[in-house]
C-alpha cells in the first residue's frame, strides 16, 4: 500500500513539474507585459500588444465614438441630437488592460494552465465599459430640452366691462429633468455599445387648476380699498399705475399664496418703471419704481377687508401720508421685504386693480360665505408720537456754494392696528393685527461748501454754525447770486476771528465759528437784561 501511495505522489509531482515546465515555456515566449494571443477588448485584438499599446488602442477607439449621434426624443416629435462627447463620454474600465496583461501569468499553476488551455479553444473577450458625465447630461437636458416645455396655464378670470369672462386653462407638457437624466445615463452606461442611437426622455403632464364650474361662482366683493396719490408727480404716478396693472387680473385658487413682490418686479425701465422718490436709510431718495409701496399698501387693506390670511407684512421705515399708521405694507428688494397673503377661502378669488383720477383701488372678488350681519373694521391706534426737536445740517465739498437740499422732517410713531368684528351691530371681537414703529427724522439739509472764495466760504460756515436751515438757505441764495451777506471789512468777520481761522481746516473753522457765535449770542443776551 505504501508503495502505491509513493507512486501516486511521484506521478503528481511529475505532472506538476511537467505542467510548470510547459507554463514556463509558454511564458518565456512572450515578455511579461505582452498580451497573449486570442485576447480582445470588445472587437479590438490585443494580441501581442504591450500594456501601453493596449491602452492607446482602446482609448483611440473610445475617442472615435465621441462623434456618434445620440438623439434625445423630447415630445410631440421634437428631438435634440447631441454627440456622445457632449454627454461626457469616457473609457469606464481602464483596469481591463492590467487583467489582459496578467492573463495566464498570474495565480497558481492550475489557474495559469487553465487560462492558457482556454485560449487554445476560445478567445478571451473583455467588455469595454463606457462612462458619461452626469453634469454634462444635466446641462444638455436643461439647456436644450427644457425649451420644448409647455407650461400649464390655469383656468382664470378676466373682467371685461364689469362682467367676468372665464379663460380656459391649458395642459402643460414638461420634461422631467431628473428622471430623463437618469434614463439617459442608465441606457448609455448599460446598453449602448457605440454607434448612433436614441433615448426617450421622461415627460409629464401638468393638469391646470380651475374649471368653469368653480370660477362661475366668483362674483361677490369680499374687500375693497382706495388710496389717493393726488400729490404725486408724473413719474411716481406712472409707477403706481404700472404696479397696479401688473397685479390686476390675478386669480388665486384655494390655498395659493400671492407674492406682491413677485407680481410687480423687476423694477426696471423695461418693466414700465421710472425714477421717483422712495425711503432709504431715513431719507427720501430717487430710485426706479419709487411709489410701488402705495400699491402694496392699498392691496394690503383690501386683503384685510376680505379677511384673507396675511403671511408677510412690513411697515415703512418712516410714516406715509396715504394711510393711517400701521395700515401700510412696504416692499423692498434690498431689504427682502414682501407683502404675501394666502387665499384661505374654499373658492377661487379674483383681484381687480385700477387707477382713476389719481386714485388706486383694489377689489377682491370671491364667494361670500360670511353672515350678512358680519362686519369687519380696522382701527389705527397711535401709542407714541416722537416730534423732531432739532435740525441737522450736513456740508459737502462735492457741491458748490449755493447748493442746499432740504429733507422734510418726519414725526416718529409707534402704533398698532386693531381688527374689530361686529355681528348684527354688536362687537364680538377685537384683535391686534400688527404693531409698527416709524423713525423720527429731523429736518435735514445738505449744504454745498465748495468754493475758491474764502470770504464766501467763511460766510457759509458762519451760517451753518447757527444751526438754522432757513438762515443757511438765505445765505446760500445770496452767495449764489454773487451778493455777500456780511460787512465788507475783513470779509464780514471780526479781524481777531479771521486771524484765528487763518490756516485752519474747514472742520476746525466750523467749530471755532460755532463757539464764537455762541459766545456772541450770550453777550448780547446779557447786555439786553
Amino acid at each position: 500500500m505504501k508503495k502505491w501511495i509513493c507512486l501516486l505522489a511521484f506521478v503528481c509531482t511529475l505532472g506538476v513539474a511537467v505542467l510548470a515546465a510547459g507554463l514556463h515555456s509558454r511564458a518565456q515566449a512572450k515578455p511579461d507585459d505582452t498580451i497573449l494571443e486570442g485576447v480582445y477588448a470588445g472587437e479590438i485584438s490585443l494580441s501581442g500588444m504591450t500594456r501601453d499599446q493596449a491602452k492607446a488602442a482602446i482609448q483611440s477607439y473610445v475617442d472615435s465614438l465621441g462623434s456618434n449621434t445620440i438623439v434625445l426624443n423630447v415630445m410631440d416629435g421634437n428631438t435634440v441630437p447631441v454627440t456622445a462627447s457632449e454627454l461626457g463620454l469616457s473609457w469606464g474600465n481602464p483596469e481591463l488592460v492590467e487583467d489582459a496583461v496578467n492573463l495566464g501569468k498570474s495565480g497558481n499553476v492550475v489557474v495559469r494552465y487553465k487560462a492558457l488551455k482556454d485560449l487554445e479553444h476560445q478567445n478571451k473577450v473583455y467588455d469595454i465599459a463606457f462612462s458619461f458625465d452626469k453634469e454634462a447630461i444635466t446641462s444638455v437636458v436643461e439647456n436644450k430640452c427644457d425649451a420644448f416645455n409647455v407650461e400649464a396655464i390655469d383656468a382664470h378670470l378676466k373682467r371685461v366691462d364689469g362682467s367676468f369672462v372665464i379663460e380656459d386653462g391649458q395642459t402643460g407638457i414638461v420634461v422631467d429633468n431628473t428622471a430623463s437624466e437618469n434614463a439617459i445615463y442608465e441606457y448609455l452606461t448599460t446598453q449602448w455599445k457605440g454607434g448612433d442611437t436614441s433615448v426617450d426622455l421622461v415627460v409629464t403632464e401638468e393638469v391646470p387648476k380651475g374649471n368653469a364650474e368653480e370660477l362661475t361662482k366668483v362674483k361677490d366683493v369680499l374687500g375693497t380699498f382706495t388710496t389717493s396719490f393726488s400729490s404725486s408727480g408724473r413719474d411716481r404716478s406712472a409707477n403706481v399705475t404700472n404696479g397696479c396693472n401688473l397685479i390686476n387680473g390675478a386669480t388665486l385658487f384655494p390655498g395659493e399664496t400671492f407674492s406682491t413682490y413677485e407680481a410687480v418686479s423687476p423694477f426696471t425701465e423695461s418693466n414700465g418703471y421710472y425714477m421717483a422718490g422712495s425711503y432709504l436709510n431715513g431719507q427720501v431718495v430717487d430710485s426706479i419704481g419709487g411709489g410701488i409701496c402705495q400699491v402694496s399698501t392699498t392691496l394690503y387693506n383690501a386683503v384685510l377687508k376680505a379677511e384673507l390670511q396675511v403671511e408677510e407684512r412690513h411697515n415703512h421705515s418712516m410714516i406715509v401720508g396715504y394711510v393711517k399708521p400701521s395700515m401700510d405694507a412696504a416692499i423692498a428688494e434690498s431689504a427682502g421685504k414682501d407683502f404675501r397673503f394666502v387665499n384661505n377661502t374654499g373658492y377661487p378669488i379674483y383681484i381687480e386693480g385700477y387707477t382713476s383720477n389719481k386714485n388706486i383701488t383694489f377689489t377682491i372678488y370671491g364667494v361670500e360665505t360670511r353672515d350678512p350681519g358680519h362686519v369687519v373694521t380696522y382701527e389705527s391706534e397711535v401709542l407714541e408720537t416722537i416730534q423732531p426737536n432739532s435740525e441737522t445740517i450736513n456740508q459737502t465739498s462735492s457741491q458748490p456754494i449755493g447748493f442746499v437740499d432740504v429733507q422734510s422732517a418726519h414725526i416718529g410713531y409707534k402704533a398698532r392696528l386693531w381688527k374689530i368684528v361686529t355681528e348684527n351691530g354688536v362687537e364680538v371681537s377685537r384683535e391686534q393685527i400688527n404693531s409698527s414703529s416709524y423713525k423720527m427724522v429731523p429736518r435735514t439739509a445738505t449744504v454745498g461748501v465748495a468754493t475758491n472764495d474764502s470770504n464766501a466760504y467763511n460766510e457759509m460756515q458762519a451760517a451753518i454754525a447757527t444751526g438754522s436751515i432757513d438762515h443757511v438757505k438765505s445765505v446760500a441764495a445770496a452767495l449764489k447770486s454773487g451778493q455777500s451777506t456780511a460787512p465788507a471789512d475783513n470779509g464780514g468777520m471780526d479781524p481777531a476771528l479771521a486771524a484765528i481761522l487763518a490756516g485752519k481746516s474747514p472742520e476746525e473753522q466750523a467749530a471755532i465759528i460755532q463757539q464764537y457765535n455762541e459766545q456772541l449770542a450770550q453777550q448780547q443776551q446779557q447786555a439786553g437784561q
